[in-house]
């Protein structure tokens, strides 16, 4: 039941649902998830932990740049089941319409100023 939980409570919060919906769509840095949703880079870092810590997603280093991407559901069950249910899920909502049109003007080098 903890596992459960755990994954429950992460989608519990609209902005944690925005960053799955973000990363069905493409690997984010912490810099581009902050800029689309609106956040402080401290409080993007602290959802995309939650959403780590319940098998959502995982992140990877590549140079100096961390990225993020959707899990693929070995860690848990509960978060597998989610993660595919997503791909379906709020896709006629016009608030995430408009948060996924927009990732594609997002860039990691123009947010910190390496063009």
């Amino acid at each position: 039941m903890r596992e459960f939980l755990k994954v429950m409570k992460a989608v519990s919060d609209a902005t944690r649902v925005k960053i799955l919906k973000m990363l069905q769509k493409k690997v984010m840095c912490v810099c581009e998830i902050q800029n689309a949703v609106g956040t402080a880079q401290s409080t993007a870092s602290k959802h995309l932990k939650v959403l780590e810590d319940a098998g959502l997603i995982t992140s990877y280093k590549d140079g100096l740049w961390v990225n993020y991407t959707l899990a693929d559901g070995r860690q848990s069950p509960y978060a597998a089941n989610l993660i595919g249910n997503m791909r379906h899920w709020l896709n006629d909502d016009g608030e995430v319409a408009v948060l996924l049109e927009g990732l594609d003007h997002i860039d990691r080098y123009e947010i910190v100023g390496r063009n």
